[in-house]
């Protein structure tokens, strides 16, 4: 018998798995109802690692799918299982993760795939912003070095001339200003704010159909974190592709994501649109994270609420 059923209510369908009720189609978000086929279906996604201790289950049964042109957030406190999942989505976890469940891109099983197949399907189906920017760029290469790779890698045949005017194209895109003399500088000449801009850039070159943003803005400052999340929106439009987004902060999520997907111990504890999630949470824990919100507004008193446990 499975451990999963379906039941409904009056706001919608909603699905009863083990220790977690959430809806599958919310039709109140920012664009609505989702339609259509999704483009990425995780069913029961469990991942452990063994370690000297003894095996820990960082990931313990989460369920979602993704849609072209929305952005799914995945919120939580450090250790929920957020950026496990999300690696889990691009096959980079380390070799001694155990992955079960299902991870499917349209009909295509990813789970169980070589390193060399999940490579082919890197950059052109599935795209990552890693959330240090300074890491993910090569010191000893130039900026237009590093887009050409990730042309190159995916698409050998392209002339050098197609090369450079994509990789000009690819920086204005992003927002980055004289973007022709800006082929030439590395990393180290950049601000945080724009090596990110130069990430994402790499992130949409092949046009790939899912976009997993991991914590995109926690190094930068507000003003600059804002900027990002405008990037990573002209970047979605410009692809059209569907984006996760990744972060312990509700308030990117407010005004980026559609969906919201909250994280605790492991497990998706709540799923619903952006605007029903925070007008009507129905798990203590996701009100936890709502009353851990400061608010400047509030005496001091009753600023914030800790989460207990």
């Amino acid at each position: 018998m499975s451990d999963t059923t379906t039941t409904s209510t009056k706001q919608g369908s909603v699905e009863m798995d083990d220790v977690l009720r959430y809806e599958l189609l919310e039709s109140n978000g920012p664009k609505g109802a989702p339609t259509g086929d999704p483009v990425l279906s995780v069913r029961n996604l469990k991942v452990s690692f063994n370690t000297e201790a003894g095996r820990v289950d960082a990931v313990r049964g989460v369920n979602f799918d993704l849609w072209g042109g929305r952005t799914l957030g995945i919120v939580g406190e450090s250790g929920s299982g957020k950026s496990v999942t999300a690696l889990s989505l691009i096959g980079l976890l380390d070799d001694n993760a155990h992955v079960t469940g299902s991870i499917k891109l349209g009909n295509e099983e990813l789970i169980g795939k070589t390193d060399e197949e999940m490579s082919q399907l890197r950059g052109t189906k599935i795209s990552m912003i890693f959330q240090d920017p300074l890491s993910a760029l090569t010191p000893m290469f130039s900026i237009g070095d590093q887009l050409a790779e990730a042309l190159l890698t995916h698409n050998p045949h392209m002339s050098r001339s197609d090369v450079r005017k994509r990789c000009i194209e690819l920086l204005s895109i992003v927002g980055i200003t004289d973007p022709e003399n800006r082929l030439d500088s590395f990393p180290h000449e950049f601000s945080g704010g724009m090596r990110q801009r130069v990430v994402i850039a790499i992130a949409i070159a092949n046009n790939p159909d899912i976009i997993i943003a991991d914590e995109p803005t926690t190094a930068l400052d507000v003003t600059i974190q804002a900027q990002i999340l405008d990037v990573l929106k002209v970047a979605q439009k410009e692809t059209g592709a569907a984006v996760v987004l990744i972060t312990h902060d509700l308030g990117v999520v407010a005004g980026t994501a559609d969906d919201i997907m909250v994280m605790y111990a492991g497990r998706g504890v709540e799923r619903a649109s952006v605007d029903t999630l925070f007008a009507e949470p129905r798990h203590p824990y996701t009100m936890g994270l709502l009353g851990a919100v400061p608010k400047p507004h509030l005496q001091a008193e009753h600023r914030l609420v800790p989460i207990k446990g």
